[in-house]
């Protein structure tokens, strides 16, 4: 599968380092990325694979799939530069929060075989999800874009493309607030005297021992935390400062905000 890429970050360098580890040839991945800096890291950490400074010919030429992977303020100049090659292409796969696939149709001019996923930072190291949405048109080809996907992580399907906000919202910001609650277990581990590399250890290892419990024991989570939560105990203590922080609701809200900041990128760069 030769596949292209239009924008060059971590996510891209992630999902084509998949694709590679899968047995895809370096040469049938084409990067186009204009800071020369980044070109630069992309020869070192994807050798073989082509790197353009442009949106050229030579660089959709001959691809089964283009993966739009700029953030929502670029994708309309990258859709511009893109438009002209698009309708040889047999499917367009967007890894942007909240922008539209009417949208990027329209900048597109008129083509219809996108496909709109949303994949989270754990592709990095394999271990990433997404979900995805294929308008109606490319249904026949969404097949290419699991693939693609599936190189780094776990691929579920959305129904409605406006999922993808929440989706964005769960698990496209979701590291950050594992990442955020992993700080403030180390911070409280500090305060409580211990050495900062053992309380990082500590976090590190209940958050990846407490997931692998929750996926093989098939228990909702509630049930995991009854079952660790002795009446009058430790854990009763802690679970009820945050109950009187009330963080499960401010959790709640949070994710909210993220879906409504999703939808927002969607309206204000999607205009025009």
């Amino acid at each position: 599968m030769k596949v292209t890429f239009i924008g060059g970050g971590n996510m891209a360098t992630a999902i084509a380092g998949g694709l590679i580890a899968r047995g895809t040839r370096p040469p049938d991945i084409h990067i186009v990325e204009p800071s020369y800096a980044q070109r630069a890291r992309l020869a070192e950490r994807v050798p073989g694979a082509c790197i353009h400074g442009t949106t050229e010919e030579s660089a959709v030429a001959g691809a089964d799939i283009v993966v739009l992977a700029v953030k929502p303020q670029q994708m309309r100049e990258a859709t511009a530069t893109l438009a002209s090659y698009a309708s040889a292409l047999p499917v367009v796969l967007s890894i942007a929060a909240g922008i539209r696939s009417a949208d990027l149709s329209r900048w597109l001019g008129g083509y219809t075989r996108i496909v709109r996923a949303m994949p989270n930072t754990p592709a990095l190291v394999g271990a990433g999800i997404s979900a995805v949405y294929a308008r109606p048109e490319a249904k026949h080809v969404a097949a290419l874009a699991v693939e693609v996907l599936e190189a780094c992580g776990e691929v579920v399907e959305c129904a409605r493309e406006e999922d993808l906000d929440a989706v964005t919202a769960v698990s496209g910001s979701g590291p950050a607030y594992v990442f955020y609650f992993l700080e403030a277990l180390e911070a409280a581990a500090i305060d409580l005297g211990l050495p900062a590399d053992v309380g990082r250890r500590l976090a590190l290892a209940t958050f990846e021992g407490s997931v692998k419990l929750a996926l093989q024991s098939g228990e909702p989570p509630a049930t995991l935390r009854a079952n660790v939560t002795s009446k009058g105990g430790t854990t009763a203590r802690a679970i009820h400062v945050l109950d009187e922080a009330h963080v499960s609701d401010a959790v709640v809200a949070a994710v909210k905000g993220a879906a409504a900041r999703a939808r927002e990128l969607g309206d204000e760069f999607g205009e025009g």
